[in-house]
């Protein structure tokens, strides 16, 4: 059976995908007890090479932190937050969101292919964008981008009539009015 196939097998069984977001750290937990529940799952991991003073190590994270995939038919859903560990699910326009097969076979395919894949949000950081600092010494101060190269960027910080300049780590930096990650499961 090929893919497409496939989809349209789970389609016609309305088994659909969705998002789940867990508690901090709990994504390779949650997929355990899903598992153990005969609930089909994803939690796609990221095999990283990590040093320690004696030794090195390949151990398995979480591509995506703090989200599960769960594949159930729409009527079964809404008992997946009723599983220790989820807080709720992820939302798009206010419902659940669907993640596509395709999608899903998209991840497996890429994570197969290649090792120590990073995520990264794209947050439409643009020069001349009113940005806002996440974390650090300079944490919630509020600035204008003028300057992106790689995964750096530069913030003119206006405040008591002078201006300040200093590089920030792109990650370090969202959007003003916009919000950098889901809360509390919704957008």
């Amino acid at each position: 059976m090929t893919e497409g196939q496939r989809s349209y097998f789970m389609e016609e069984n309305n088994l659909h995908w969705f998002a789940v977001y867990t508690k901090p750290r709990w994504e390779k937990k949650v997929a355990t007890i899903l598992d153990e529940k005969g609930i089909e799952n994803y939690c796609p991991l990221n095999k990283v090479v990590k040093q320690w003073s004696d030794r090195k190590k390949i151990v398995l994270e979480p591509v995506f932190k703090s989200y599960v995939f769960v594949r159930v038919p729409d009527a079964e859903k809404w008992e997946l937050r009723s599983i220790y560990g989820i807080i709720n699910f992820v939302y798009w326009l206010g419902k659940p969101a669907r993640i596509k097969d395709q999608d899903i076979y998209t991840i497996r395919k890429f994570l197969h292919e290649f090792s120590d894949v990073e995520v990264e949000q794209n947050l439409g950081l643009t020069v001349n964008s009113k940005v806002r600092v996440k974390q650090g010494v300079l944490m919630n101060y509020q600035g204008i981008l003028v300057e992106l190269s790689g995964s750096r960027a530069k913030v003119r910080i206006e405040s008591m009539g002078i201006h300040l300049s200093a590089q920030f780590d792109r990650k370090n930096l969202e959007l003003v009015g916009q919000m950098g990650k889901f809360e509390n499961g919704k957008m």
